[in-house]
């Protein structure tokens, strides 16, 4: 042989080498970009976002749905419990003990925990003054469309920040989105910020107010409106609706109405479109994305203006037993209308562990687990836990910690869910409930890894001592 044949050969021997070294690093360094840099590549270079993107879909796939229980009955009965009273004064029980939805799946199994790992902070309601029963409501105007509100166009992932930035702003508040995000979001590539934490910024370091609430309609929405006070919703979000895997959450300012043409007015930070005009989106359309986060809503206000605001909202969505109970029951009459609805089942599941959480009534939880195995089973969107985190709480309570356990690595198996604080703490619960304390302290310093700010986490670590 050659002495020319065998360096061809050595020199197509080192190019096999390289190409095979470069297939094996490259997963790795693409999913090593952070997302908001694989967002700017692709703006720049259509060709090297398709190429990045492509090789993250081979690696790191997002998945059609999250994985549905392991253990699935024919036919389970979902009930809600009656509310049982625990103090003077209490509401009256709205939701009846033989109320039942059933649909194929999960049978429930496992006892409840023992003792309680501190969770996910509650949200602030304000709820100091008392609100006026206002017996026969104001007409409202067919058309109303509050001025000044400009749209900011939301930075990576940051819609959150960007949209209470836009109603700060309305009312005279220089927060800046990147003053706002760097406590909210101290690591850029965080995939959600919950209402309550928004909520929680307003009165924790502006002058202004705030208050949060599930269970919103319409109505509410365009009595805010008509008042003089923009709304934020919290909503589904698919800019590609192609399949459940470009299905994302959102947030979005909502400043006005029109009843003759039966559309909401609001600021999009998300779409790159005229920052003071906003958009214009069916009162349907609005209706179906708000479901899937149980119609949930946050208002900004002024302090002095607190008490129309909370008179707008009415006793029933200021005291947190009894809109959890609202909340409950249009799941339930959402999956009346469909029962193959994953995001009513959900709501469903949400409502009941939250009325557990403030009952302690074990039933609650094992309904809640039991709505969320429907929801499962259906199909949620796989991004659903990036942004709600009550199937983590309601399986802890009755001791499912392998679903807990199976839910937290779905998210951790795409590249945003490694971001996701709120996984690791429920699975640093899980892990701490099997007793393996190693892995439950390195899962909540994880938590507070990728966001500094994330107490419950703190708050779990310093119970380990």
């Amino acid at each position: 042989m050659s002495s020319r044949t065998k360096r061809i050969i050595l020199i197509i021997a080192i190019i096999q080498i390289v190409l095979i070294v470069v297939l094996l690093v490259l997963p790795g360094v693409v999913l090593a970009i952070p997302g908001r840099y694989r967002v700017a590549l692709a703006e720049r270079s259509a060709f090297l976002g398709q190429l990045t993107e492509g090789v993250i879909e081979q690696v790191s796939p997002v998945g059609d749905a999250l994985p549905a229980p392991a253990i699935v009955a024919e036919q389970p009965r979902i009930t809600i419990p009656a509310i049982r009273p625990t103090e003077a004064g209490s509401p009256t029980p709205t939701i009846a003990s033989e109320s039942e939805v059933v649909l194929g799946d999960t049978d429930v199994t496992g006892e409840s925990v023992a003792e309680e790992v501190e969770s996910e902070a509650m949200p602030t309601m304000a709820p100091t003054p008392t609100p006026t029963i206002t017996p026969t409501p104001t007409p409202l105007p067919d058309y109303v469309r509050l001025e000044g509100i400009n749209r900011i166009q939301q930075s990576f992932n940051n819609c959150g920040p960007a949209n209470l930035t836009q109603v700060l702003n309305w009312y005279g508040d220089e927060t800046t989105q990147a003053e706002a995000a760097s406590y909210l979001k101290p690591n850029p590539e965080d995939r959600n910020v919950s209402p309550w934490q928004l909520s929680d910024y307003v009165n924790d370091f502006t002058a202004l107010r705030s208050t949060v609430h599930s269970g919103g309609d319409l109505e509410l929405l365009k009595r805010l409106i008509a008042a003089g006070f923009p709304v934020v919703i919290e909503k589904g979000y698919e800019p590609n609706t192609d399949s459940s895997s470009g299905w994302f959450g959102h947030y979005l300012t909502v400043f006005g109405y029109d009843e003759r043409e039966g559309v909401l007015y609001s600021m999009d930070s998300y779409l790159k479109v005229d920052p003071t005009n906003g958009r214009a989106d069916s009162y349907e359309d609005i209706e179906y994305y708000w479901q899937h986060f149980n119609y949930t809503f946050y208002v900004v206000y002024k302090p002095d203006q607190e008490q129309k605001v909370l008179d707008i909202i009415g006793p029933e969505l200021l005291n947190p037993l009894t809109m959890w109970e609202i909340t409950a029951v249009r799941a339930q009459e959402d999956i009346e209308e469909d029962r193959g609805n994953a995001f009513a089942w959900f709501n469903l599941g949400t409502s009941l562990t939250r009325i557990g959480e403030l009952t302690g009534d074990a039933e609650f939880y094992e309904n809640g687990a039991a709505a969320f195995d429907q929801a499962r089973t259906i199909g949620l969107p796989p991004r659903m836990l990036w942004y709600e985190f009550r199937p983590y709480l309601a399986y802890m309570k009755v001791g499912r910690y392998d679903d807990m356990l199976a839910l937290a690595d779905a998210v951790f198996a795409t590249q945003g869910g490694l971001n996701v604080e709120e996984s690791y703490l429920y699975k640093g619960h899980a892990l701490l409930f099997q007793g393996d304390v190693r892995g439950a302290v390195d899962a909540y310093e994880r938590a507070l890894q990728l966001n500094e700010n994330f107490y419950p986490a703190e708050i779990a670590l310093q119970s380990l001592g």
